[in-house]
């Protein structure tokens, strides 16, 4: 952990955060307009089997989330998924992935869950790397999407 480590906190996410997730979102490739994303976000704060942490620097600004949701499936006991994962690239490998991290997985424990998934896309080696630190194993599926 860097000194400028330790002066950031990892808190749950607010509305007010919305512009700065639109930010962060833009980063990980998904952009975003922050009206959209606070409309996102108004729904997602109501939901108790989502948590969406941050992490805040001393003056407010935020250098990365982490979406963590309980998963309810029929064929396996609880289980939690990282919907997504963002540092700001100005401060990636500064301890702040692992933190949140960390963060998603104590909120999973406390659900009750068994494990953690998620989902990275085959071009991101950095975030393969980091993910393996981490204790995480790849698990070879394919992922399907259709728009409606």
């Amino acid at each position: 952990m860097s000194n400028d480590d330790r002066s950031v906190t990892i808190r749950l996410a607010s509305l007010s955060d919305a512009e700065q997730l639109a930010h962060l979102c833009e980063q990980l490739g998904y952009p975003v307009a922050a009206g959209h994303l606070l409309l996102r976000l108004t729904s997602l704060l109501l939901q108790s089997d989502h948590a969406l942490f941050v992490a805040e620097r001393a003056d407010g600004h935020l250098l990365g989330w982490v979406h963590v949701y309980h998963c309810f499936l029929v064929h396996t006991d609880p289980e939690a998924q990282i919907g997504g994962l963002v540092v700001d690239a100005a401060v990636r490998r500064s301890g702040t992935g692992h933190r949140l991290l960390q963060a998603a997985e104590q909120w999973a424990r406390e659900q009750g869950c068994w494990g953690m998934y998620l989902r990275s896309r085959e071009t991101r080696i950095d975030a393969h790397q980091f993910y393996h630190t981490m204790g995480y194993e790849p698990v070879t599926s394919f992922v399907f999407r259709k728009r409606l």
